[in-house]
């Protein structure tokens, strides 16, 4: 018992007081003063300044009227989350499933409702958007391209020793290296590929003005740095698989495709399950290619909730800081969950 004390301790110092800290901080208002500071407890006014007051706008995006495309795309979200939560109903309804399901469905409906107030109605999405539009789609295009990578060097093609040494560089470079390389690559007018942007008619267009191209761009850099890991650990579970089962497959005449689908994919889903798990809790962190590369700019376009609290927190705005930081544990928290739970799991009884 006594040698376990340590790591306790460690937990107790570097995990715990933190996460306390953080949640008194995130209740209260606090105002620094010279050699000194006043904390003044207002509950749940940081929380409710991001979501309804005059942060709403940097948070959750502007609101100015819904329009016609995005009723129909609340309408249809809002008719699905109802078929969803009807069906559970009538298929294994269980109390304790359905509680933790209010969550998913809540977070769901909600994101729905804001992206189609923003996004689908032509109005700017605030930072939640923007860490979404990075986690969701920039690891659905890591996992497409880490996955097609790890099969093709799986496959008995010459230099494939040389590709999986070359696709894993990438990972071993730090963030904020990625981000000043990827800065100076896209610059259109003095960076290294500044004649092959002249050359394709991009000469003159400012990529970090453009609040999608400069998204895209963030997640780019992104994509090369992580997109080794998916490599790596995909092309470990593709060369785990039985080769028993693909030669047979060949000998009744199965086609690639055939094969990929019915024998490697069940054999290697519970191992993607679990990179892009890890991969979508990492990108809910994502902080140190809009900083570099943009900014969090033009305007708020690039900023991601991490970047929010920082700034936040730059700003001597400790509350607000730390009220961001926890809706964004929220989020991780309920859409990681919702997947384990949704995904995993049920491959796992299947």
């Amino acid at each position: 018992m006594i040698f376990i004390w340590p790591a306790v301790v460690m937990i107790l110092i570097f995990s715990i007081f933190p996460l306390v800290a953080s949640a008194i901080m995130a209740l209260s208002r606090i105002r620094l003063r010279g050699g000194s500071y006043k904390v003044r407890f207002v509950w749940f006014q940081n929380f409710e300044k991001q979501l309804f007051g005059t942060e709403q706008f940097h948070f959750l995006g502007t609101f100015a009227g819904m329009s016609a495309l995005g009723w129909i795309v609340a309408l249809a979200i809002t008719g699905g989350i109802v078929w969803w939560v009807l069906r559970y109903v009538r298929s294994s309804f269980t109390v304790l499933g359905f509680v933790g399901r209010l969550f998913t469905w809540g977070l769901c409906l909600g994101v729905g409702w804001l992206l189609a107030a923003t996004f689908f109605s032509g109005h700017q999405f605030g930072t939640l958007g923007t860490t979404l539009f990075y986690v969701f789609v920039g690891c659905g295009v890591q996992f497409v391209i880490g996955l097609g990578l790890a099969f093709l060097c799986s496959m008995p093609i010459r230099g494939r020793s040389f590709f999986r040494v070359v696709f894993f560089i990438p990972l071993m470079i730090t963030p904020i290296g990625v981000g000043y390389a990827f800065r100076m690559m896209a610059d259109t007018t003095k960076g290294p590929f500044a004649p092959a942007w002249q050359w394709v008619g991009l000469g003159d267009f400012s990529w970090a003005a453009d609040p999608w191209a400069a998204r895209f761009f963030i997640m780019i850099g992104d994509s090369w740095q992580w997109i080794p890991f998916i490599f790596v650990v995909m092309l470990a579970a593709l060369e785990s698989v039985p080769r028993d089962y693909v030669e047979a497959a060949q000998v009744d005449g199965a086609s690639s495709w055939e094969i990929f689908k019915d024998i490697t994919w069940p054999q290697v889903v519970p191992v993607a399950a679990t990179v892009l798990l890890i991969r979508v809790i990492e990108a809910f962190k994502i902080v140190d290619l809009p900083n570099i590369m943009t900014a969090g700019g033009p305007g708020i376009a690039t900023e991601s909730m991490t970047l929010h609290a920082l700034f936040a927190w730059r700003s001597l705005d400790l509350g607000q800081s730390s009220a961001v930081a926890y809706l964004l544990l929220f989020v991780t928290v309920v859409s990681c969950v919702s997947f384990f739970n949704l995904v995993v799991l049920r491959r796992i009884r299947a």
